[in-house]
């Protein structure tokens, strides 16, 4: 284990700057295997709760019972880019319950996707909460409420049977109480959840093995799952991080990140070797990670380490590893890399 900061950017052959990351590697019966920092540091998993919160979607009937295809029970997991594609699939999934983006309370942003945002900028358009990019979990949660029969103009509220429900979902795939999960409000309104690092880890290794619960939980894991990893491209975009992950990666991960540098991954049965168990991988960037440059090098480092990104599909992800940092000129100036540590610190060969 080690405590030192995991990613630095260099010049002139100093360390500039420093992003420290806390990360822990778990099985399914919670046992922490492998740990960068404190595994018991409590945080939200912002949008990495996405496949959670899709989950009673599929557990309650409620997906079965609107027609929801893989693709939409996807980007209802997703903090998609919210390009023209997505917004489709989005209103395909309104339409079906008789609602509109005018039932939406997850607010506004502008699209993640560039040449989106630049046409809706040169159309005179102002970002609308269908191009929000957790439209998609919100038009899951309307669903939710159309099914339970209950008020669609409160689904946000935490006391809302939707929400209640997602929570209890949640308590067990992170094997907590409900009462001993810390409760926030979301950059789009929805409750969000705090739990210790090595507890997101757990759960996102339950999702890919999920064979200690009843079938209808297992079936729903294994539906959000297939719907994620079977369109990648909904979850987030094209060229952004979790969706080429999930793309080039032949050990079929499942990639979530979050906002303020949280990301969780799961990894299937069998992918260190046969028979080896799933995993769950949960990180944060202790800072934040604003504009995105620690988070996905750090990732990249630990699932290699772990021995799940042979070289050959890292180097599909080269734009998001350890890199040389180019001036405006162009000219290599610095460097960002995570240090050696990784390749013993998540060594996992006689696990």
């Amino acid at each position: 284990m080690s405590d030192k900061p995991m990613v630095d950017i260099s010049r002139g052959g100093i360390v500039e700057s420093s992003h420290q990351v806390v990360a822990a590697v778990a099985n399914v019966h919670g046992e922490v295997l492998a740990a960068w920092g404190n595994a018991d540091l409590v945080t939200f998993l912002r949008s990495s709760t996405k496949p959670f919160q899709g989950m009673p979607l599929v557990e309650s009937g409620a997906a079965v019972h609107f027609g929801l295809s893989e693709q939409e029970l996807a980007i209802a997991c997703a903090s998609h880019a919210g390009t023209d594609e997505h917004i489709e699939v989005t209103n395909s999934i309104l339409r079906k319950i008789g609602l509109s983006e005018a039932d939406l309370r997850c607010g506004t942003h502008t699209p993640y996707d560039t040449r989106t945002s630049k046409k809706l900028i040169m159309a005179g358009e102002k970002p609308s909460p269908i191009r929000h990019n957790c439209s998609g979990k919100h038009a899951g949660m309307l669903v939710m409420a159309r099914y339970l029969d209950t008020p669609t103009k409160t689904y946000l509220e935490p006391d809302h049977p939707v929400q209640q429900q997602i929570l209890h979902n949640f308590a067990e795939m992170v094997s907590m109480a409900t009462d001993d999960i810390i409760v926030g409000i979301d950059g789009c309104s929805a409750p969000n959840f705090a739990v210790p690092i090595r507890n997101a880890a757990t759960a996102y290794a339950r999702l890919m093995d999920p064979g200690q619960f009843s079938t209808e939980r297992a079936d729903s894991c294994r539906a959000i799952v297939s719907a994620m990893t079977a369109y990648p491209e909904m979850v987030s975009g094209e060229g952004r991080f979790d969706t080429l992950l999930m793309q080039v990666t032949s050990a079929q991960l499942l990639s979530k990140g979050g906002a303020e540098g949280f990301r969780g991954i799961g990894i299937p049965p069998n992918s260190l070797r046969p028979g080896s168990p799933a995993l769950g991988v949960a990180l944060k960037v202790l800072d934040g990670d604003l504009g995105d440059r620690a988070g996905s090098v750090a990732t990249i480092a630990v699932l290699e380490a772990l021995g799940v990104l042979p070289a050959e599909e890292r180097q599909h992800l080269k734009q998001f590893d350890s890199r040389p940092i180019l001036n405006q000129s162009g000219l290599r100036v610095g460097e960002i890399r995570s240090p050696q540590t990784a390749r013993d610190d998540f060594n996992l060969t006689n696990e």
